[in-house]
């Protein structure tokens, strides 16, 4: 039988965090990530969080933990992605390797990204981000997330006046990214729930 939590928990909508990794000026990120939300719009029991890097003003120098004040913008950033079920990560190419701040964002934390699945968005030229997502794979990994098999690369010469990716198949591959996101951000919240994990 299960208990209230229990229920509520598998009841109440995923929250998925979609984090723009980029902070540069005229960044593509932000269109796609417009795109991207309209996308999850028409997925059934999603309840999307926009965190945009840009926005945040996470510091560049981190502390002692044990002795040091935590800042607002990190204690603030740190409570939506506990509170979030999986994320996307919106990343650009730069340099054969993912952005600063992504990067940044990423190591200010440690609970809160594990046992829970990340789903990538990438793109730039040819190569379409690719080169940024393995990298991301391995530091995700350390941090005890589970990466999606598929994710979607978009080519930047192929968008429309928006900025939104429009590549034949496009949409498709954001929907095919977004099943198996719901499927492990079902799975493990139910297995936090259950049983929470321990690193």
């Amino acid at each position: 039988m299960s208990t209230p939590t229990e229920t509520s928990t598998a009841t109440r909508p995923l929250r998925i965090g979609v984090i723009i990794g980029s902070t540069r000026h005229g960044r593509a990120g932000k269109p796609i990530a417009d795109w991207f939300t309209g996308q999850a719009a028409a997925h059934p029991d999603i309840d999307i969080d926009l965190i945009d890097l840009a926005e945040v003003e996470l510091p560049v120098v981190i502390p002692d933990f044990d002795v040091a004040e935590i800042p607002d913008e990190v204690t603030a950033l740190g409570r939506r992605l506990a509170a979030a079920d999986g994320f996307v990560v919106i990343t650009p190419e730069y340099n054969h390797a993912y952005p600063a701040a992504l990067k940044n964002a990423i190591d200010w934390f440690h609970e809160e990204w594990n046992a829970k699945p990340v789903a990538f968005i990438s793109y730039g030229g040819m190569g379409q981000g690719i080169r940024a997502v393995e990298q991301l794979r391995q530091v995700f990994a350390e941090l005890h997330a589970t990466t999606t098999r598929d994710g979607v690369s978009i080519n930047l010469d192929h968008t429309d006046e928006r900025g939104w990716p429009s590549s034949p198949g496009v949409d498709g591959a954001a929907k095919l990214m977004l099943d198996q996101l719901v499927w492990w951000s079902r799975a493990l919240r139910a297995a936090r729930a259950t049983h929470p994990y321990v690193v």
